[in-house]
């Protein structure tokens, strides 16, 4: 009789730890949103864009500092000078031909970005998700290989680009392999993918990523970083406006 009772014992007591570390769908996407944020960083990569009408090739440079401030300047001849700087409240546009500098707000956010599948809007969407969302562990799936969390997060606020957002993340190194994004009545307005992934200061951060506007006729988008370096030293000036123009 004592056997008997010390087996459901000790299976009980064997399930308590897992119980207790189990992670909850806002832990997740924490861990999930502190890997893409680094210090300062600095970067090339491209940007190509595919339509009916074919394939074009778009080259950058980047910097950001925390989760707030990033810089993209634009190096292919046909947009050469051209920025899009991000601060914490606002976005700027500069364009060198007609030194002309524009404040993005409203449905300018919802324009595409060089004819792109990526929003100005896009841009500025993944900040401080924690406290603008609900979030909820659907339960774990497979995507390509991948073991991951799946999780799905309903907007609490006005201001972000999508209501509904359904993400796979990885168990192991929290980098987001999918996402999907919808309108608050469940169209699907626009999908992601991390095509190719690096390992970067103990971190996996995406490096190739697709985006499909599901909004537009046989179009895609695929970002790709060619170079980055991580914790850098970044002149404090860079993400002023003041800088901005030079």
């Amino acid at each position: 009789m004592k056997n008997k009772l010390f087996i459901p014992i000790v299976i009980a007591a064997l399930m308590i730890p897992v119980s207790l570390t189990a992670l909850t769908g806002e832990e997740i996407v924490r861990r999930a949103d502190d890997i893409q944020v680094f210090d300062t960083s600095a970067a090339t990569g491209e940007m190509r864009i595919k339509d009916r009408f074919g394939t074009k090739v778009s080259t950058f440079k980047s910097w950001s500092r925390g989760a707030d401030e990033s810089l993209i300047e634009f190096t292919s001849t046909a947009e050469r000078g051209q920025k899009v700087l991000r601060t914490e409240d606002e976005l700027y546009l500069y364009y060198p031909d007609a030194e002309e500098l524009i404040r993005m707000q409203g449905s300018m956010l919802r324009q595409s970005m060089l004819g792109s599948d990526v929003s100005y809007e896009d841009m500025t969407g993944n900040k401080d998700r924690l406290s603008q969302y609900d979030i909820k562990l659907l339960g774990e799936e497979s995507f390509k290989g991948h073991d991951c969390y799946v999780v799905e997060m309903t907007a609490t606020v006005r201001t972000v680009p999508y209501p509904v957002q359904k993400v796979w993340i990885d168990k192991e190194s929290f980098l987001g392999w999918k996402g999907e994004y919808y309108t608050k009545s469940g169209r699907l307005l626009k999908e992601m993918e991390v095509l190719q992934a690096r390992e970067i200061n103990g971190r996996m951060i995406g490096v190739e990523t697709r985006i499909v506007d599901k909004m537009k006729t046989d179009t895609e988008t695929v970002m790709k970083i060619n170079d980055i370096e991580i914790n850098i030293r970044l002149d404090n000036n860079l993400f002023s406006l003041e800088e901005l123009s030079w």
